[in-house]
């Protein structure tokens, strides 16, 4: 293996493998916020048609030697700037994630301050964010439609580069 990891613009071949990716029950668990039904393929494919047809995300897609890893991207929410990333499951514990958010926050969005969002038992994401330069700035309860109840979410900033 090479280990190369190159960022791209997503192009549509990429979304049947992000469906696969996000039907993964343990990384639905571990993500906590996601779609009420990830197997809604329709539900699936026009949530992404809308990310990709808003010219205010930024979005990319992880190529991991030469294989779809995952993606990255950064929206606004609530007038806020925020940055989201997967990583299917067969890529965890590899660095990729945060390699690869490292590299998207240098390269294509240097907006500070800029959030980020992970269930507080997410240990993997949390290191990433760490990693990356976030720092944890509070706490809140929010439904995790992959856990059916309340947890704690962590609101994570970077403010500088």
């Amino acid at each position: 293996m090479s280990n190369e990891l190159i960022l791209r613009d997503v192009v549509e071949d990429d979304l049947a493998i992000f469906f696969e990716q996000e039907l993964d029950q343990e990384a639905n668990y571990m993500a906590a916020f996601i779609a009420k039904d990830p197997s809604d393929r329709a539900a699936f494919m026009a949530h992404w048609h809308k990310i990709l047809a808003d010219e205010k995300v930024i979005i990319q897609t992880i190529i991991f030697d030469g294989k779809v890893a995952g993606s990255v991207l950064s929206y606004e929410d609530e007038r806020k700037l925020q940055v989201s990333y997967w990583i299917g499951r067969e890529y965890w514990g590899m660095g990729i994630a945060t390699r690869a958010l490292s590299e998207f926050l240098a390269n294509n969005n240097k907006i500070r301050p800029i959030y980020a969002r992970v269930a507080k038992d997410n240990l993997g994401s949390r290191c990433v964010l760490k990693k990356s330069g976030f720092t944890i700035i509070s706490e809140s309860k929010a439904f995790a439609n992959a856990r059916g109840q309340e947890i704690i979410e962590l609101l994570l900033e970077k403010d500088e580069e």
